[in-house]
């Protein structure tokens, strides 16, 4: 994806769900979400252990899965920006196409051409190998 789509991306988006989001603060889940959050963002923490309960963020509760959270809140996904291993992603991808989210976004050091090729066939917005907060921080502060 090129930078002007990434940017492009970044700034219609209002709702992030984070999947794999860890309620420790010293977790890469945990301080991108926080981050993403402080510019604005709508962030719907994703994760079975945390479901219903405080998630950390301000405000936030964490949900089983993205379709828990959509039912729950009744808003649009925009972003689903996955922290799960590669062989994971397949599933994300699936509950993400379920919930018409809008992208995935698969975190730095995680990639999966199949997820990558179905994403796009679906219509969906495909990131892999990238981390939103150093694209946000990156295109969207010049």
């Amino acid at each position: 994806m090129q930078d002007a789509d990434l940017k492009k991306l970044l700034q219609e988006a209002k709702t992030i769900a984070v999947v794999g989001f860890s309620p420790q603060a010293h977790k890469p889940s945990f301080f991108v979400a926080k981050y993403l959050q402080s510019q604005g963002y709508r962030i719907l923490p994703i994760n079975p252990a945390l479901n219903g309960l405080p998630s950390g963020l301000m405000g936030e509760v964490g949900y089983a899965d993205l379709a828990t959270a959509v039912e729950k809140t009744g808003l649009t996904i925009d972003i689903v920006d996955v922290f799960r291993r590669a062989e994971h992603t397949p599933g994300v991808l699936k509950e993400a196409m379920g919930v018409k989210a809008k992208a995935i976004w698969l975190q730095q050091g995680i990639s999966n051409d199949d997820v990558g090729l179905r994403g796009k066939a679906a219509g969906m917005q495909v990131v892999m190998d990238r981390c939103i907060k150093t694209d946000h921080q990156r295109l969207m502060h010049l």
